[in-house]
């Protein structure tokens, strides 16, 4: 058995890098090969001499937890994958800590309470209609229109965040968002990436095209929170622009515009990316595997008849939701949650050092054996309440968990479970890429296509 002077196993990689370019190259295989090969605990160098950096790599369920949430205070968003985030998005729930974090919660969490949230529901299913409605115009010859579903989807929660978010200014913010977001979230990760990163104010290309995304998308968010905030009293809408002008308490005056740009930030990186990552999956998965969608389909129809779904639908949809969760443990949104370990502490036998680069992988954690019996293979059953009882709590934590768990948890399972029963009262899938390769961004990323055939369905 392992003691605290055991010495962390993990790969050697290359004399000079380590193991740098793996995790350039493919960080998710390198983080399950890594489980595989040498266990729970692994200790990864990358870099070259004098830039050396250790990662410490904990992938049991048992380690998760203890990360998370029961040492919680232990392992902050100190390193240096967050400081850039930060550093991008501002100091919004994502990425703020200590007093700051405290407040911000306080602040937001009304907005984001169940009853809040479900009456967005009719907001979410407006958008998916019209999305429908622009499939069923397509055109394209028999069986149906071939689309990318993950696409399709990111711009389905794209708008449906953005409307949420801003009631009527939908459109400008959306067309700044497309554009921004993919050269703001390639700079992140480079930059969290390099041994070796230049000053931001440093004149290079990269600098600069990252720059000029930024001030766009900051200069939108700007321009409608000024707009909201001059209404001050006569703004009585339920964006939830609107909401976090007017969030305060008797203890706190609330939040400042600068504060306010950085929760909306956070919001449409984290209310678009993820969601659309854990539905543009379950629908491929579906189309993968047709007496799966059949059964998901006779929920629905049978939940529905044809109508729009609501908020109260929900639990009425058991099968929809085990499907969503089982495509979320093969397609974690958030596929590796990085922390810093303020004291030494030991997790599974093995000594973390102080000021240690510390790792939790939802991609590996969900496909652990000890938890997951052949775990690639799709089985919306593993989600029974009785068989989730019996797992441990953390072998399964696409949201996270612990104090710093997502505060939009619900919000995604409304709107993912809502948007797979419309589509599928409406289109049988078939799957043209069979697989769809992805790689960890800010959020889990596709890097090829994930098309299917829609066949409208009589």
């Amino acid at each position: 058995m392992a003691t605290t002077e055991t010495p962390l196993p993990g790969p050697a990689g290359l004399p000079l890098l380590g193991s740098l370019l793996d995790l350039k190259n493919d960080s998710l295989a390198t983080y399950l090969r890594a489980h595989r090969t040498y266990g729970d605990v692994v200790r990864i160098t990358a870099g070259p001499p004098g830039l050396r950096a250790q990662l410490y790599a904990v992938f049991s369920a048992e380690g998760a937890q203890r990360v998370l949430a029961t040492e919680a205070a232990n392992f902050r968003k100190d390193n240096t994958f967050y400081q850039e985030v930060r550093e991008t998005f501002g100091n919004g729930l994502l990425t703020s800590q200590d007093a700051d974090y405290l407040r911000q919660r306080r602040l937001v969490q009304p907005l984001f309470t169940r009853r809040r949230v479900d009456g967005y529901a009719s907001a979410l299913t407006d958008e998916t209609s019209a999305m429908l409605h622009r499939w069923n115009a397509a055109p394209g010859a028999a069986p149906g229109p071939t689309v990318d579903l993950l696409d399709e989807m990111t711009r389905l929660t794209l708008r449906a965040v953005a409307r949420i978010l801003f009631g009527v200014d939908v459109d400008a913010a959306v067309d700044v968002v497309e554009r921004s977001f993919p050269v703001i979230g390639e700079y992140v990760l480079r930059r969290a990436y390099s041994p070796l990163t230049l000053p931001r104010d440093w004149p290079t290309p990269a600098n600069r095209r990252a720059a000029t995304a930024a001030n766009e998308l900051y200069a939108v968010c700007d321009r409608i929170i000024r707009e909201r905030r001059a209404q001050g009293a006569e703004a009585d809408g339920e964006d939830l622009l609107t909401l976090l002008t007017h969030a305060g308490s008797a203890e706190d005056d609330g939040l400042d515009a600068a504060e306010i740009r950085d929760q909306v930030l956070v919001f449409l990186l984290a209310g678009h990316e993820t969601t659309a990552t854990s539905l543009g999956f379950a629908l491929h998965l579906l189309a993968l595997h047709p007496e799966e969608q059949a059964r998901a389909r006779a929920e629905a129809v049978r939940v529905l008849d044809g109508r729009t779904p609501t908020a109260a639908d929900l639990d009425a949809l058991p099968y929809l939701t085990m499907v969503l969760k089982e495509a979320m443990r093969l397609y974690p949104a958030g596929p590796v949650i990085g922390r810093s370990a303020v004291e030494a502490t030991e997790i599974d036998g093995y000594t973390i050092p102080a000021g240690a680069d510390v790792i939790v992988a939802p991609w590996v954690t969900h496909r652990h054996p000890r938890y997951w019996e052949d775990p690639e293979r799709f089985d919306p059953e593993r989600f029974t309440p009785e068989r989730e009882k019996e797992r441990p709590r953390y072998a399964w934590f696409p949201f996270g968990g612990g104090p710093r768990a997502c505060i939009g948890q619900h919000f995604s399972m409304l709107e993912s479970v809502l948007a797979l029963a419309m589509v599928l009262q409406e289109y049988e899938l078939t799957a043209v890429d069979r697989t769809v390769p992805v790689s960890a961004g800010i959020t889990l990323r596709a890097t090829g296509p994930a098309r299917c055939v829609l066949r409208r369905r009589r």
